[in-house]
């Protein structure tokens, strides 16, 4: 059942109709108090009290879906909210493309639909323990205000997760809830289940970073999982996409507003040669070449978060119907893909080339492509912030061979443009091409709190508009 409005009256907000489930709401509020508990213990360090200008969902129509206005975080409505059914959709593809979508879960595919569901889960907490310190040396109240926006909605879509699996698996969708809340990112005794989410977030261009690459593979995977022959998943990955738009915002605008600031400082100061490591630090700006290692490396740790490129799992899912290729039903195919063939770059004769390998097979490769497509127009407009003022340097996203943990280069030593060299030169030449201690060192340095009303940190740029259009020095958040 999807009701027309939020049930904003329940302890759980939700529009699946909770209330006509005892068992469920019962399982869904004993679970509440443990989700409370992991909020106050790792999310957003020092600021549980302040009143923050948040929007929560009060809908899931696309436009008037979000309401703006002051709260404390652990008071925020994290709701259960699924977009409204397509009527007569049909799975999209694999063996039952055409049939009707379920709206149980198929037995034959309950272990597959679990495993994408947890994995999809575990990620949302994982962000938000990633960047629980930021808030304190936050370059602004408008800066801070976002990445707490980013940290409740995450926080909300944990709550998707775990609505599936306790109504749609029972005993073991509850166990599983629970373990939601006992991993935590970078332990060592129980760490997230995906490599990107045990990396620290030291710094806010990490962070910008962050939400740049790695939510726009969340995005990329919740689009594949919206095409699910499951609708209760399809419903539930569709309305969170409208959430996730504002953190890419985030990420993009956040990049955006440091090479801006980088450049301004650049040309006032009369620097010509972005290299000059020393100028431009003394005009205290994050240097270009310092930015591009950062891209260097969250492009390559969000690669690997898409797995092998030839991937029997990722065929196997495609073939039942539960998760789909990037905007599975606006392309024009068989949606079966039995005969057809995909390039993907392999390693042949010491050499990277691209090989026409079994469409079903290259599955997470197509996704990853079509996450660097996606990429590439943000990066594009942040080259023009430096094109614009005549600076000559261009950002770039490195190849995809580069520093990769997973899949076919996962032993492979490759430069950023794509070169195979041998270990021993990777290892003497990386400090050109990923973070060095010293820029880690000077970018924690610049890392200083700037918490007064329409105020910007000097290595970031302020906004061309605030949120909701308001003034500049708008109070973002209310500090305890």
């Amino acid at each position: 059942m999807i009701s027309e409005t939020v049930d904003y009256d329940a302890l759980i907000p939700n529009n699946v109709g909770l209330a006509d489930d005892p068992k469920l709401q019962r399982a869904l509020e004993k679970w509440h108090p443990g989700y409370l508990d992991w909020w106050m213990s790792m999310g957003p360090e020092g600021f549980q009290m302040a009143d923050v200008f948040l929007r929560t969902a009060v809908g899931v129509e696309k436009e008037g879906w979000a309401k703006f206005d002051y709260v404390k975080m652990p008071e925020y409505r994290w709701g259960i909210l699924l977009a409204h059914p397509v009527e007569g959709r049909t799975v999209p593809c694999g063996e039952h493309v055409g049939e009707p979508v379920w709206e149980e879960v198929p037995g034959a595919y309950r272990a597959m639909l679990r495993r994408l569901i947890v994995i999809q889960g575990d990620t949302e907490p994982a962000s938000v323990e990633q960047q629980r310190h930021l808030g304190s040396v936050a370059p602004s109240l408008y800066d801070m205000r976002n990445l707490f926006q980013v940290n409740v909605e995450e926080g909300r879509h944990l709550w998707a997760m775990v609505y599936l699996l306790q109504k749609y698996f029972g005993r073991d969708g509850r166990e599983e809830a629970h373990e939601l809340l006992a991993r935590q990112s970078g332990s060592e005794e129980k760490p997230r289940m995906l490599g990107a989410f045990n990396e620290e977030t030291p710094d806010w261009l990490s962070f910008f970073m962050f939400t740049y690459f790695t939510d726009r593979d969340g995005k990329m995977q919740l689009e594949a999982l919206a095409q699910s022959g499951f609708d209760p998943l399809s419903r539930t990955c569709r309305f969170m996409l409208a959430e996730e738009a504002h953190h890419m915002f985030v990420g993009y605008t956040g990049v955006k507003r440091i090479v801006q600031r980088t450049a301004e400082a650049m040309v006032e100061a009369g620097i010509e040669d972005p290299y000059d490591v020393e100028a431009v630090r003394a005009q205290g700006v994050i240097g270009l070449p310092a930015i591009q290692r950062k891209t260097n490396l969250h492009v390559s740790l969000t690669l690997d978060l898409f797995g092998t490129e030839e991937s029997t799992n990722a065929a196997n899912y495609f073939n039942a119907g539960i998760k789909g290729r990037f905007h599975e039903d606006q392309l024009e195919d068989d949606h079966q893909l039995h005969n057809d063939s995909y390039p993907v770059t392999k390693i042949v004769d010491g050499e990277l080339r691209q090989v026409d390998v079994p469409a079903l097979n290259a599955l997470n490769a197509r996704l990853r492509d079509d996450f660097i497509d996606d990429c590439r127009g943000g990066v594009a407009r942040w080259n023009r912030e430096l094109s614009s003022r005549g600076i000559e340097f261009e950002i770039t996203l490195p190849h995809v061979a580069f520093n990769r943990g997973i899949g076919e280069f996962a032993d492979l030593s490759v430069t950023p443009t794509g070169d195979v060299i041998d270990a021993e030169t990777f290892k003497s030449e990386q400090s050109e091409w990923l973070p060095t201690p010293d820029d880690k060192a000077y970018i924690e340095e610049l890392m200083q709190p700037q918490f007064d009303p329409g105020e910007f940190a000097n290595w970031i740029a302020a906004p061309p508009r605030g949120i909701q259009n308001k003034a500049p020095d708008f109070l973002y958040v209310k500090l305890p």
